[in-house]
């Protein structure tokens, strides 16, 4: 599970809307931002803090009914430091967190796709194991002030069982190469909504 999800960060609309936008539609070929990189956050002892990569998200509304219905929404990531942000990855993530044993995670019961703007259509983002999650193509590369911006849709299944509470999220997360006391290490920034599904 992917915890870092939990912080949702901000950054004011007026201030959004006056940067400049970096659309991801991309080169496909993409790997891992320096997936041998540890985290900052586990080189610093959580002494890190990351006020790089700064995310908001538009359109998720605090339910949603079980079906075929597609909820779209919007996501942007941007960076609010005077440095050039590298090694960028983004990732998009449909799921809840488990608490308890017993509760299940909604994820293989959902469907994610974001636009690829290149091409104009939709594309579906779904892991090996199933879960509704994967990497967007988009730039590795992202200067100061400059923003992402990614759409995005979703649905969750009718056959996902209401036997507990659902504690659901989605939204994007971006991953970039950054430096702590002289070790390289990786940070992140998240723009990411939560909603409760329903029998409707």
């Amino acid at each position: 599970m992917n915890m870092k999800l939990r912080r949702v960060l901000s950054v004011s609309a007026a201030t959004a809307a006056l940067l400049p936008v970096v659309v991801a539609a991309a080169p496909a070929s993409q790997a891992a931002p320096a997936a041998d990189m540890p985290k900052c956050s586990d080189v610093s002892n959580g002494q890190y803090e990351n006020n790089a990569l700064v995310g908001r998200s538009f359109g998720i509304p605090d339910s949603i009914t079980l079906g075929t219905h597609w909820t779209t929404y919007t996501t942007t990531l941007t960076n609010t430091s005077a440095k050039e942000l590298k090694s960028l990855e983004l990732r998009a993530d449909l799921g809840s967190y488990v608490y308890n044993e017993g509760e299940r995670d909604l994820s293989p019961y959902g469907d994610l796709q974001y636009w690829d703007a290149s091409q104009h259509a939709w594309k579906t983002l779904r892991e090996a194991d199933g879960d509704a999650r994967g990497t967007i193509p988009a730039a590795k590369t992202l200067k100061p002030r400059e923003s992402v911006h990614v759409q995005l849709r979703f649905r969750v299944g009718k056959d996902l069982p209401l036997d507990h509470a659902y504690d659901a999220y989605t939204g994007l997360t971006g991953t970039f190469a950054d430096r702590y006391q002289g070790t390289d290490c990786t940070s992140d920034g998240s723009a990411v909504g939560t909603f409760s599904p329903t029998k409707g």
